[in-house]
């Protein structure tokens, strides 16, 4: 009886508790349903990329090398500004498989999305996107594509920690014929209205991840730039593609905060009960006394 006493006197304090749990814990459950969504469509593109012919994976290749060759840098636009609307371009068809051009693998901040035509908002919300005007993601001596993400969505973190990575670190663009590996040999941050540094650079071949900065103000861009390197070496640089992500305390915090309240809570509960305890005894000594007397 006393049990079911104590339940009831502790039910709202429990409800409280696992609402604030659920509450809290709703950015976590989202982000890992995004992320598992996300490796569905990349299992699709690398199941559905073998189904395609030799012949017809040259020719859509050689589609994709002619197409770099009449790029016009001038043309090129910032893909965050409200007024670019990019629709899902017909530009990239040649390399698509369910719509995706690829995906993009960073080992050092474990990411792995896939890369889809355009930096329309619908594309940028489904994943990453291929910056129109830059060189395809098919590399190539005097190439420079640009893939670009948000710094992160209420359900899904994308380049959210781009921040950490560094020179030296390894990230690999994967499209219909292979796997293409980048070393990171450049960091910077720039207005959103310049593009030199994304511009092609005569027999260099390169990549780079573009995301907004500071995160949540995103008044600038961060530009993270790789040369190409063999991919058989960059599979053997274990210490360039190990995971060393930074603890995310904010995402702690939420975890703690819900247990901090509910502790709170029973403190003060305890607190008020053993007050009201105290307060029957004495009143009970007291009688006892008015009694003796």
């Amino acid at each position: 009886m006393r049990r079911k006493t104590d339940l009831k006197k502790n039910l709202p304090f429990i409800l409280i508790f696992l609402l604030g749990f659920l509450i809290f814990s709703y950015p976590f459950i989202s982000q890992k349903f995004y992320e598992i969504k996300a490796n569905d469509e990349i299992v699709i593109f690398n199941k559905e990329k073998e189904k395609i012919d030799k012949k017809e994976l040259e020719r859509r290749m050689e589609l994709a090398r002619i197409y770099n060759q009449t790029l016009d840098p001038s043309k090129l636009v910032d893909p965050y500004d409200k007024k670019v609307k990019d629709a899902r371009a017909e530009y990239a068809k040649m390399l698509e498989v369910h719509e995706m051009l690829g995906h993009i693998e960073i080992p050092k901040i474990a990411v792995d999305l896939p890369i889809y035509a355009g930096t329309s908002d619908e594309v940028l919300e489904k994943g990453a996107g291929h910056l129109e005007g830059t060189s395809l993601p098919i590399g190539g001596e005097s190439t420079h594509t640009v893939i670009t993400a948000h710094r992160g969505l209420p359900n899904a973190l994308l380049f959210r920690n781009l921040n950490q990575m560094t020179e030296g670190d390894i990230f690999y663009i994967h499209n219909i014929k292979e796997t293409l590996a980048y070393k990171v040999d450049k960091i910077q941050v720039v207005e959103p209205s310049n593009f030199e540094p994304i511009l092609v650079v005569e027999k260099k071949d390169y990549a780079t991840l573009l995301t907004c900065t500071p995160y949540m103000i995103n008044s600038h861009r961060l530009l993270v730039r790789g040369y190409r390197i063999p991919y058989t070496q960059a599979i053997d640089d274990g210490s360039a593609n190990t995971p060393r992500l930074k603890p995310n305390f904010f995402q702690l915090f939420l975890v703690l905060l819900p247990i901090l309240l509910f502790t709170i809570m029973v403190y003060l509960r305890e607190k008020r009960n053993s007050k009201i305890m105290k307060m029957e005894v004495i009143k009970i000594e007291k009688q006892i006394k008015e009694k003796e007397i």
